[in-house]
């Protein structure tokens, strides 16, 4: 095959680029422009399908700034119901202080850790918390507090360090070295790419 520089053209004496037909190459940019249509548009559907849930969780903050808090909680109530962490985790707030509804540890667990399993630095934190005080169990649980305050600290959660680093004081080397291999399994899936 003899190739032939054209003014104002690239050589490229290699790869497919070289083996292609101008029909080829008009062919290819077509897909690769409908490919990027493709996902401007997902990006666009996710951006606009998110607006109302971020909206809704805006409203839901300013309600309970203004300390009106059952109005807030039915303005989080779809967001979290549709498993939006961030509207779980302050569902979760409202039952741990009894903000609009009746305190119940349970519950607050319950909203904290269905957060926390999808990521959330600030409910890890919490389900932590619960773990290491006992709150809404039977006893505590330093080996999964501390598993919790680790993988809330590699979230970035800004307190998640000290109370590690308290909640470490209290444990054994047994219960340390377990709660390592539950971080492990746990990492991977919270937190892949870290």
């Amino acid at each position: 095959m003899k190739l032939r520089l054209v003014k104002g053209q690239r050589f490229r004496p290699y790869g497919r680029a070289a083996q292609r037909s101008s029909k080829d190459r008009n062919m290819y940019r077509t897909k690769q422009v409908f490919k990027r249509m493709g996902q401007v548009l997902a990006l666009q559907t996710a951006l606009i399908s998110a607006g109302p849930a971020l909206a809704e969780l805006e409203i839901a903050r300013d309600l309970m700034e203004a300390g009106e808090f059952e109005q807030a909680r039915h303005a989080l109530w779809p967001a979290a119901r549709s498993g939006n962490a961030e509207a779980e985790e302050l569902i979760g707030v409202m039952y741990a202080m009894g903000l609009g509804v009746e305190q119940d540890f349970e519950r607050a667990f319950d909203w904290y850790l269905r957060s926390a399993m999808k990521g959330h630095p600030g409910a890890q934190s919490g389900v932590a918390w619960y773990y290491e005080l006992g709150l809404g169990m039977p006893a505590p649980d330093l080996t999964r507090a501390y598993m919790w305050y680790v993988l809330s600290a590699i979230g970035n959660d800004p307190d998640a360090m000290i109370s590690q680093e308290e909640v470490v004081k209290k444990m054994t080397k047994e219960q340390i070295e377990k709660a390592h291999v539950l971080i492990d399994d746990y990492r991977v899936w919270l937190y892949p790419f870290r």
